[in-house]
């Protein structure tokens, strides 16, 4: 399965660092491995994360792989800069027509909500946005204390270290509990399955 994850300049290190690493490492009982993770950015241009974490595209909106899985992470790049960005705005949209699953981390849930596809929906967002989410966007039902909620195509997580436990959420949903524990115990990482 290819999975997809979003990278813009200010984007939250472990947002999208914490799913690639989980992704990156799970592998099937035969030691092959499931998923072929890439970092998509709108250019193939160098990026600033947070805190000045250089980081390079794997591809770009032009030339990426079909993805069946994308993720859209979040940091004040997502929530102050890329909202206000309609190629990437459209980018997350063209991608939901596509993919199998489209899933936010932290204030990621924004470009999903920017993009229209939270409406009518449950969703979360990092603990000190949830207010901004519910009344920036009257049409989504905010799930407050949860690390990430389930909608069928769509998953949105709460803040930073949440996208960690939403993506072996997802491996356990689409490969099984035994990968997902092979998966975090190579991470020495305690999930509760």
């Amino acid at each position: 399965m290819k999975v997809g994850i979003l990278v813009f300049n200010e984007v939250e290190v472990l947002d999208f660092a914490g799913p690639f690493e989980v992704f990156s490492l799970a592998e099937a009982l035969d030691r092959t491995k499931i998923f072929d993770v890439k970092l998509v950015g709108q250019t193939m241009q160098t990026l600033k994360a947070r805190n000045g974490l250089q980081v390079v595209p794997n591809c770009s909106f032009e030339d990426h792989p079909p993805f069946d899985i994308v993720i859209i992470p979040g940091g004040y790049g997502a929530e102050e800069i890329e909202i206000n960005n309609p190629v990437v705005i459209e980018w997350i949209s063209e991608q939901y027509r596509s993919v199998k699953i489209l899933a936010s981390v932290c204030t990621g849930a924004f470009l999903l909500a920017k993009a229209g596809l939270l409406k009518n929906r449950k969703a979360t967002t990092h603990w000190m946005d949830l207010d901004r989410l519910e009344n920036d966007f009257e049409d989504i039902e905010v799930i407050r204390d949860t690390k990430y909620v389930d909608q069928g195509k769509i998953i949105t997580s709460g803040g930073i270290s949440a996208g960690i436990n939403m993506s072996f959420y997802l491996i356990k949903k689409l490969v099984g509990v035994e990968i997902t524990k092979n998966t975090a115990r190579r991470m020495e990482y305690d999930i509760v399955i």
